[in-house]
């Protein structure tokens, strides 16, 4: 039985912990500041730890004895837990969309004995894994477009959008700057920019331009493809509404306010679907060919607990991805890539395989 010490106990913390309890394999602890947010975490092969985050150094004595460190905690204390599980010796993995804390985990694996494997969630994560495989299937690529949203089924408000998960990550991804390669050079685009339209099933929906959803495409394409991009899908009429917010409001320079203001004015929901489109085109056999890979996931129930889809997907990535670590399916040391993963290993995976369950 592997130990995991999980850092984090918010909303994707208890849905990882029940994924992972559940499964019998693993003796999870769970670390939070907050009692009431431990309170919610599953008993079975579970123990709890209320500790505040100081310094890795000390964080570390807390590591020690772990196999594996999970960190689902704002991108903020990142840097402090990565550096904490490699002192500690142990393989590190997160849900982080901050290309900065990124940058930093890579450089924290480069002599590292054990595995540091970030940005193992949606997006990024999963939705790397699925544009790589895409991708292998062509001679020569033209474009990758990745395209991931978390929507409520039911929109009520004029944003037509509920929180489904980390507020601050969201105010990341719609303020930082987002990376790209645009006809074969990398750069960076603004966040709200280059709005599109397109519909799926009969729904109309828009994407935009955010931050982090690539995560480390760009290093693993570049070179190798003239267009790649990812972008945000909501309902129609909500990208000028944040842009409003985020610009013209000057939020986006207040986050603590706009924090606030989202937080107190719309309502979490566990009545979510999660939308997946990912369409790569290119040369194969000389042709110029363009497939796509297109999936909505539902809200359901696990281990008697209602979870939301982003929950679901969220939680599931990070732990086929712990999954697949331990039982040799990724490199073993330094930095590891959403990519790497196999796309058929990832979906035959206990955690992995609710990417692929259809709406009951």
């Amino acid at each position: 039985m592997k130990n995991v010490l999980l850092v984090g106990g918010g909303k994707i913390g208890v849905a990882i912990t029940e994924f992972l309890s559940n499964s019998g394999d693993y003796s999870i602890t769970v670390a939070d500041r907050d009692a009431a947010s431990l309170s919610r975490m599953p008993a079975k092969n579970v123990s709890l730890r209320q500790v505040e985050i100081g310094d890795a150094g000390n964080f570390s004595k807390l590591v020690a004895g772990h196999d594996i460190v999970l960190s689902a905690t704002p991108y903020n204390l990142t840097a402090t837990v990565a550096e904490a599980a490699k002192r500690a010796g142990a393989h590190y993995l997160d849900l982080t969309e901050d290309v900065e804390s990124t940058r930093l985990i890579r450089k924290l694996a480069k002599d590292a004995p054990t595995a540091f494997i970030p940005q193992c969630g949606l997006a990024p994560g999963f939705i790397s894994i699925v544009a790589a495989d895409l991708a292998k299937k062509f001679d020569k690529l033209r474009e990758v477009q990745m395209r991931v949203g978390a929507l409520p089924v039911f929109p009520t408000n004029a944003l037509k959008y509920n929180l489904t998960w980390s507020t601050d990550g969201l105010i990341n991804e719609y303020c930082n700057p987002c990376e790209s390669i645009r006809d074969g050079h990398r750069g960076e685009v603004p966040a709200l920019e280059e709005l599109e339209e397109f519909a799926l099933d009969g729904t109309e929906y828009e994407a935009f331009n955010t931050s982090g959803g690539l995560g480390t495409l760009c290093d693993t394409l570049e070179g190798k493809v003239e267009n790649l991009n990812y972008k945000t899908v909501r309902y129609p009429g909500h990208r000028d509404i944040v842009k409003m917010l985020v610009r013209d409001l000057r939020l986006g320079m207040r986050r603590d306010i706009l924090k606030d203001v989202l937080e107190t004015a719309i309502p979490i929901t566990y009545q979510d679907v999660v939308l997946i489109f990912v369409t790569v085109s290119g040369w194969r056999e000389g042709r110029l060919t363009q497939e796509s890979y297109a999936k909505k996931i539902y809200a359901q129930t696990v281990g008697g607990r209602l979870m939301s889809a982003i929950q679901v997907t969220t939680a599931a990535g990070i732990c086929a991805m712990c999954n697949m670590l331990a039982d040799g399916k990724l490199p073993q040391k330094g930095f590891v890539r959403q990519e790497q993963a196999s796309l058929g290993d990832f979906l035959a995976n206990r955690f992995g395989r609710y990417y692929g369950q259809e709406r009951s």
